[in-house]
């Protein structure tokens, strides 16, 4: 919950905290608000999930584009295993999109599921993610046009995510009377603590309640928390309120309300220096000293701690010690000297591609805080004084781009490699195979041919077999052995014969064995069949094996043959995608060294002018603290 309350307060702290004197806060890091289901069905599903937890955006979406490809193509969708989680599935789909700043093929995504003939629930939580998407991209009109076409029932856990969706669209539409009272009914919600009281306060003070919206900020301002994003918008409220108060010269309450600001929080410089100020605007310098002398010791890449470095000699002068206040400004100036020659180097080095070098380097991308590690890389002098650019959200759209152009460009290398790999692979298939495949295909012919002759001889006798059962022919029927003894009877000669019981014999054997041919016909017959039913088993065997051995020898060839041109085309188009990523990627890398090169312009600016006044200002104390040595020495 608190991170999705950081992801869209944000934008509106762009907006109102500027409105109100202040800077923006940082961007956070894209996330996805798609969930793990309790009990997964579909591996592939899950794997497009896990790429996706682990920020790895364009795995994720072409993972689950495919999928959901083929389960749109399939005549029985619904036996899938994608089917249980399909409603989430084209939520997810539109998340990572968004997540992968793909704006335009989200709002298509999700546009589809709320056009669809889909439950009131699983409508509105669509549009709700639909409206963030405009909200988050800077359309406050189209988000609060769409966060209204909600209607009907709304899952519980959405309630408050909407109604604070809702509140921020309209706030963005400068409508802040109609945002007020959704803000009012969050105040009492643990989830909402600090946000809603913090833009309720903007809100109201907007809409020309001035007194009652600097209460809410003050409540804000005072909440006892732990919760690190609760304690960030904390900080924000009594830094907004105490700045406001400082401008209109109410010193005492704007110092209250900014030594509440943590001495470690993100806004901790900008308090200590209005505290300071909020003193010496009262002519309270040793109270200033305090704050001052505190922020002066950080790091003096801050433009407040730079100014804290020409305030503390400032409040010494006023309280007349001179000779403190002439070494004081001595140190800033030489400071001021030093961070000139370093902004110096830092231009000169980004200029030379140092700065996005350093901005790929995937040991950083393993910390949460990498932009700030990259302070401490040595080799990267122009991070110093970006971390304000770095956090603004121009910058890091413009960054993501590039980082994700040089993930493409990465991927690209290793699709090429793996091409390279293919190519070896099939070398090595064709070597192993080709010298095997000519003996082989030899004797698989002459096998196929007497198959072939088999099958023939097969399909004859089944044939006769058939025909009998209408023209019975015993004869057909006969054993080997009553063939044999068939012949040799035909072959006597009856009238060569003188003795007449030897003639009488053979005819009387020519009867017998005629006699158990055709008595014994329908058993044989029936037998004829049960062997013709075994053989045909047999051949059936056979026809599989066969069939096999074909599958495996064009899966052999097959798996070295045809590949050439596949990947010839493929490698081609690698080529021409590599080509564009790296044209996009100087431009991509030329808008942010320009954006670096100018705030580090700026800021070298502001150190000049620093430096003009820390001469006049050492020149002035020693001048005074000279005179007040010589004033002090005529009075002894």
């Amino acid at each position: 919950m608190i991170r999705f309350l950081v992801l869209l307060t944000t934008l509106l702290f762009a907006s109102s905290a500027m409105a109100a004197g202040s800077d923006p806060s940082p961007q956070p890091k894209e996330m996805a608000c798609t969930t793990a289901p309790r009990e997964l069905k579909d591996l592939f599903y899950g794997e497009a999930l896990y790429d996706a937890f682990q920020g790895d955006w364009f795995d994720a979406i072409a993972r689950l584009d495919t999928e959901l490809w083929q389960f749109h193509g399939l005549d029985e969708p619904q036996r899938d295993s994608l089917f249980q989680h399909i409603d989430q599935a084209e939520f997810a789909v539109g998340d990572f999109e968004l997540a992968y700043r793909m704006h335009q093929r989200a709002g298509r995504a999700i546009t589809a599921v709320i056009e669809g003939n889909v439950e009131e629930p699983v409508r509105n939580t669509a549009i709700f993610r639909l409206a963030r998407l405009y909200f988050r991209k800077h359309q406050p009109v189209q988000a609060l046009h769409t966060v209204e076409r909600v209607n009907g029932a709304v899952p519980a856990e959405l309630l408050g995510d909407l109604a604070f969706l809702r509140a921020l669209t309209l706030m963005a539409n400068g409508r802040d009377a109609d945002a007020t009272p959704i803000l009012r009914e969050l105040q009492g919600v643990k989830d909402y603590e600090g946000f809603a009281g913090y833009n309720l306060g903007l809100a109201l003070m907007r809409d020309g309640h001035e007194l009652e919206g600097r209460q809410f900020l003050d409540r804000s301002g005072r909440i006892e928390t732990n919760v690190p994003a609760t304690l960030a918008i904390k900080d924000k409220s009594n830094l907004v309120l105490g700045e406001k108060l400082l401008k209109e010269d109410r010193y005492d309450g704007a110092k209250e309300v900014l030594d509440r600001v943590r001495l470690s929080g993100p806004f901790s410089n900008r308090a200590l220096l209005g505290s300071g100020w909020a003193d010496a605007f009262q002519g309270r310098f040793e109270r200033a000293l305090v704050p001052w002398s505190i922020l002066s010791e950080r790091e003096i890449t801050d433009s407040a701690v730079q100014e804290a470095l020409l305030a503390v000699p400032y409040a010494y002068a006023k309280l007349g010690v001179y000779s403190k206040a002439a070494l004081l400004y001595g140190r800033a100036l030489q400071a001021f000297g030093s961070e000139v020659d370093k902004l110096d180097a830092s231009i000169g080095s980004i200029r030379e591609g140092r700065f996005l070098q350093a901005l790929v380097r995937e040991e950083l991308k393993q910390d949460a805080n990498w932009v700030v590690k990259l302070r401490e890389l040595p080799e990267t002098p122009e991070t110093y004084y970006l971390l304000d650019l770095m956090a603004s959200h121009d910058f890091q759209e413009s960054l993501k781009n590039y980082l994700d152009l040089e993930g493409l460009r990465k991927k690209m290398a290793g699709w090429e490699g793996d091409l390279d790999a293919f190519e070896e692979l099939i070398g090595l298939r064709r070597a192993y195979y080709e010298p095997l495949l000519p003996e082989i295909d030899r004797q698989f012919r002459r096998l196929d041919s007497r198959m072939r002759l088999r099958l023939e001889q097969r399909d004859h006798v089944k044939k006769r077999l058939h025909a009998m059962l209408t023209a019975p022919r015993p004869e057909h029927l006969a054993t080997a052995e009553e063939r044999i003894f068939k012949e040799q009877m035909v072959r006597i000669d009856l009238g060569q014969l003188t003795d007449g019981e030897s003639e009488a014999r053979i005819r009387r054997l020519q009867g017998v064995l005629n006699y158990n041919i055709h008595t014994d016909y329908d058993r044989r017959l029936t037998e004829a069949y049960r062997h013709l039913h075994d053989l045909n088993l047999h051949i059936e065997a056979l026809q599989q094996q066969y069939a096999a051995f074909v599958r495996v020898r064009q899966a052999a060839t097959q798996s070295y043959q045809g590949y050439d041109e596949t990947i010839r085309r493929q490698r081609s188009r690698i080529g021409e995608a590599r080509d564009t990523v790296a044209t996009l990627m100087a431009r991509q890398g030329h808008i942010l060294e320009v954006m670096a090169i100018n705030e580090l312009s700026n800021r070298r600016d502001r150190l000049a002018e620093y430096q003009i006044k820390a001469r006049f200002a050492l020149a002035d104390s020693y001048d005074r603290a000279t005179r007040a040595q010589g004033l002090k020495k005529v009075d002894q």
